[in-house]
């Protein structure tokens, strides 16, 4: 997995909550910045079930730390990368 393709796929990602489709379903998309842009929150639920995705992300001197909240990191890398933002609202 390419840190920097997740990393920039995540920026693409707008602050605030928007909404994107993933895998033909819609989502509803939350991202937070926080210290000056050194950790962002994200979350993300399924419109139409339950499925969710949850991350924090820390920018580290030595490198980012992804830590994905109660769930596998691929799932979670899967989703930031294959999500196409629709709208923001």
């Amino acid at each position: 997995m390419d840190a920097d393709a997740f990393r920039t796929a995540l920026s693409l990602i707008p602050e605030g909550y928007s909404e994107g489709l993933y895998l033909g379903q819609r989502w509803r998309l939350e991202k937070t910045t926080y210290t000056h842009g050194r950790s962002v929150k994200f979350y993300a639920r399924s419109l139409g079930g339950t499925d969710f995705v949850s991350l924090n992300l820390y920018h580290l001197a030595a490198g980012d730390v992804l830590k994905p909240c109660e769930m596998a990191e691929d799932k979670v890398r899967d989703f930031v990368l294959g999500v196409v933002v629709e709208a923001q609202l």
